[in-house]
């Protein structure tokens, strides 16, 4: 399974979006990835997740959290071979570290903590709650958005993390990344 976690090496930045479910990362990774004109990769869960409840009726278990991080970073490393200098990523193993922590009483499996403190991001950007929570089958926390949010916040705290707090409507929140990302983008 070890090697299952590990991020390719790649000569790309990659960006993170961060955050509680409903808060517009996956909206803000497709923006981003065709302003850039770049790739982005997907979140797995939702795709798994989905599978899961259409065929079963059920939601995450404890047993899905390696499959799920399997998938992503599988999608990751896919993605980062064909990205020209940018990719974006809408989550990354620290996220299912936090969302197995939040709903499995603080437990996160020894290898997906590994790798989700040794790949390396260039930059997170942690996505605000200040959006309508949009119900679908797999959200469920509506009212725990605050809470969320902070958790969130405090592991890139914790951890070291580069991020910054993407807020406001879309617009906002493009014009924030961009000023961010173009930072860290060599001058040409």
């Amino acid at each position: 399974m070890e090697k299952n976690l590990k991020q390719t090496p790649s000569n790309c930045l990659k960006v993170v979006l961060f955050g509680p479910e409903s808060s517009g990362k996956t909206t803000l990774s497709r923006e981003l990835s065709n302003h850039y004109k770049t790739s982005w990769v997907k979140e797995y869960a939702r795709e798994y997740l989905q599978e899961k409840w259409d065929s079963v009726n059920k939601i995450c278990e404890l047993k899905d959290i390696i499959p799920i991080a399997q998938g992503q970073i599988k999608l990751e490393n896919e993605r980062s071979l064909n990205a020209s200098k940018l990719l974006f990523c809408d989550t990354d193993l620290l996220e299912t570290k936090v969302y197995s922590e939040m709903y499995f009483n603080d437990y996160c499996d020894p290898q997906l903590e590994k790798y989700a403190l040794e790949n390396h991001y260039d930059l997170y950007l942690l996505t605000d709650i200040d959006i309508p929570w949009v119900k679908d089958d797999l959200r469920d926390r509506p009212n725990n958005r605050m809470e969320m949010f902070l958790a969130f916040k405090k592991t890139l705290i914790k951890y070291k993390k580069p991020y910054v707090i993407v807020s406001g409507n879309l617009k906002n929140r493009i014009k924030i990344a961009v000023f961010e990302i173009d930072k860290l983008l060599p001058k040409n």
